[in-house]
């Protein structure tokens, strides 16, 4: 009788002991545990927002505490047309909204072309939006600037910085600004096989609107590289870029890569110690899956309130690739940056599908 309440009392309490750890944590259908918060505010799921935001970066308001997202210009297959880069407005990184766009008619410096893979960043005060304008095959695609009081707008367009043919660097796109120490530094460069192909870095001027010497552009990755983005951790500067086809619906290869020098200029190593200035070097970071293919071009890293680092990014849903009209479909995303023995590492190394925590902002 006696080794029958012992018994009990120990089921009783080995129930009571799987109940506090479902309240914290369930599993996914591979078994895996998931983070659960029991009020259900904590989680997200992926893709945070449809049916395209390409190529995104971001931006706090840190007077409203709102986060704003800028990406190419696409048409969404709403019968709307072409947004001339469409500005996404969230609270969390999670839940977004519709805000408008970057440009009601498109800049004047150039004849024609599309308007991609916006920078955006605060200087003096103002929101400075750094934007590619270039066709695909494009002989002299150039960036260019437009600045805003505010971060939904509007923008004016300062012009250009550079064409391709001025700067001596085929394929000038994605531009990505980096400061350190009152210094302003743009890094551009796209795919192609030319000798001066490849990712550039040059210096702005103290004032972010021009480029004072073309002369003094250096490369530092070869021109299997684009999107690059360069973050500063431990006294590393990490090289973050996508190589890869983006935009081939279904069929896309796009994946994210890294790569850290103890110089700005470099030189950028791999983890197996590969120059990136040589063609096939670098450390995959993320790559698609049966799920999403060709996740890539992210926005900067961006630092809870928890100091978790976060990255958004497109990707395209497999059974979901195009919308009318042809445009590859390619959804924001967004997943948690770890840290392990000094490099980045995302999940598993693929877009997360599961429910996960989200970015904690207290206000």
């Amino acid at each position: 009788m006696a080794n029958r309440y012992i018994y009990s009392i120990f089921v009783i309490s080995l129930i009571g002991f799987i109940s506090v750890l479902l309240s914290f944590q369930i599993l996914d259908q591979k078994g895996e545990g998931i983070a659960l918060d029991t009020a259900g505010t904590s989680l997200y799921t992926n893709p945070v927002f449809e049916p395209i935001l390409a190529d995104p970066t971001v931006i706090r308001d840190e007077s409203t505490g709102f986060f704003y997202a800028y990406g190419t210009e696409d048409n969404w297959g709403d019968g709307k047309g072409n947004r001339l880069m469409p500005i996404l407005r969230s609270k969390d990184l999670v839940t977004w909204s519709y805000a408008g766009n970057v440009f009601n008619k498109k800049p004047t410096w150039k004849d024609q072309g599309g308007l991609w893979a916006p920078d955006i960043n605060k200087i003096n005060g103002k929101y400075y939006l750094y934007y590619s304008y270039s066709l695909w095959g494009d002989r002299d695609p150039g960036i260019g600037l437009a600045i805003a009081d505010k971060a939904e707008g509007p923008f004016e367009d300062k012009g250009k910085l550079f064409t391709s043919h001025e700067v001596d660097v085929p394929n000038s796109i994605d531009p990505s600004l980096y400061e350190e120490d009152g210094q302003r530094f743009l890094f551009w460069g796209s795919f192609g096989n030319g000798p001066s192909q490849g990712i550039h870095g040059i210096p702005l001027s103290v004032d972010g609107t021009s480029v004072p010497d073309l002369k003094k552009k250096f490369k530092v990755a070869a021109g299997d590289w684009e999107a690059a983005m360069i973050h500063k951790r431990d006294g590393y500067y990490y090289f973050f870029g996508s190589k890869g086809s983006c935009c081939d619906g279904a069929n896309s290869q796009y994946h994210v890569l890294v790569a850290r020098a103890t110089s700005l200029k470099g030189p950028y190593l791999d983890k197996s110690g590969k120059n990136i200035n040589r063609r096939g070097a670098g450390t995959v970071l993320l790559k698609g899956n049966d799920w999403m293919v060709g996740p890539g071009h992210h926005s900067k890293i961006i630092k809870d309130d928890n100091g978790s680092n976060w990255l958004l990014y497109h990707a395209i849903q497999k059974d979901k690739a195009k919308v009318t009209g042809g445009a590859s479909r390619r959804v924001l995303m967004l997943d948690k940056v770890s840290w392990e023995d000094g490099w980045p590492v995302i999940g598993q190394g693929f877009p997360t599908m599961k429910s996960d925590i989200k970015p904690v902002f207290k206000n």
